[in-house]
């Protein structure tokens, strides 16, 4: 079965209901690049009327780890994955639809080829980058993922 932003988008309602509830949702998915959003709302705020950066944090990683997962499964392999580092720096109040954006697939393809090939467990940063609906960046995520294949 084939991964696709509508079945993400369910798998986020059944296995990460705070994500789902906080409004994360995956809009594109191919080979290269993976987009989620998220809308500041009530429920996602902090005190100072902006999104709270831990909602941020939701999207920008289920950017990264959605397209993980999609390369993982088109492997045919067994592969676990996690996060071991991540940081953020934010640049701009988020209001609005946020838009988080990782580009990072080819990365992704040359670490889990290296650790099919050698059994290694290998690392890969990926960045996630958020704009608001100007296109004003308001925070980057980078998130170290490592990869290891079972058995």
């Amino acid at each position: 079965m084939k991964i696709s932003p509508s079945k993400l988008n369910a798998f986020t309602m059944l296995k990460l209901p705070s994500a789902y509830f906080c409004g994360v949702r995956t809009k594109v998915l191919n080979d290269q690049q993976c987009i989620t959003t998220v809308k500041h709302r009530w429920i996602n705020q902090n005190p100072f009327n902006s999104m709270f950066w831990a909602v941020q944090g939701m999207a920008a990683e289920f950017a990264t780890g959605a397209m993980m997962m999609m390369k993982i499964k088109s492997s045919g392999k067994k592969v676990s994955m996690l996060v071991t580092s991540n940081n953020a720096t934010f640049t701009k109040k988020a209001t609005g639809r946020i838009t988080f954006v990782c580009d990072d697939g080819h990365k992704v393809d040359q670490a889990l080829a290296a650790a099919i090939k050698t059994g290694d467990g290998q690392t890969v940063t990926m960045q996630s980058i958020g704009t608001n609906q100007e296109g004003l960046v308001v925070s980057t995520f980078n998130f170290e993922w490592s990869i290891k294949v079972k058995g």
